[in-house]
């Protein structure tokens, strides 16, 4: 897949509240942008904003809607690895199809388990004594989007 040459500075912003857990805001930024796009920018932009959407669905647990989008975002995301407009697209398809799977295997009754993981990037940190007890979720993170070395 060619590149794009140069990513707006709006899409850097997108990026930004993707990585600071405004996933609501990241859609309202990269739909401008995928809305005004030609291919291949649209479904670059379109995959990212399906994860985006998957993790706000999670984040209020819709188990449903997370799955469904997480799966979208990663089938249209795919032909862009390993990297395109400066992400590296391979690392934010390994951690959303990480998190798919945990999802999948743990099914609609332990959604909550798995909103504390968008809650944890949302919140600002509390002191230990006032952390609220919440089930950790071995071996899964959020995706997040990170700007590939090579660009």
């Amino acid at each position: 897949m060619e590149a794009m040459e140069e990513s707006p500075a709006s899409f850097w912003q997108g990026v930004e509240m993707f990585n600071q857990g405004e996933f609501y805001a990241c859609h309202d930024i990269l739909e401008a942008l995928w809305i005004e796009a030609g291919e291949p920018q649209k479904s670059f932009y379109q995959g990212i904003l399906q994860i985006a959407v998957a993790c706000y669905h999670l984040g209020n647990q819709n188990w449903r809607g997370a799955v469904i989008l997480l799966g979208e975002g990663i089938r249209r995301l795919e032909p862009y690895q390993p990297a395109y407009a400066g992400l590296n697209v391979t690392q934010l398809l390994e951690l959303s199809h990480n998190l798919l799977i945990h999802l999948q295997q743990a099914g609609p009754a332990q959604v909550e388990t798995f909103s504390q993981l968008v809650l944890a990037r949302t919140q600002p940190p509390l002191a230990p004594e006032a952390a609220p007890a919440v089930e950790r979720v071995e071996g899964v993170t959020l995706p997040t989007l990170v700007q590939d070395p090579e660009a």
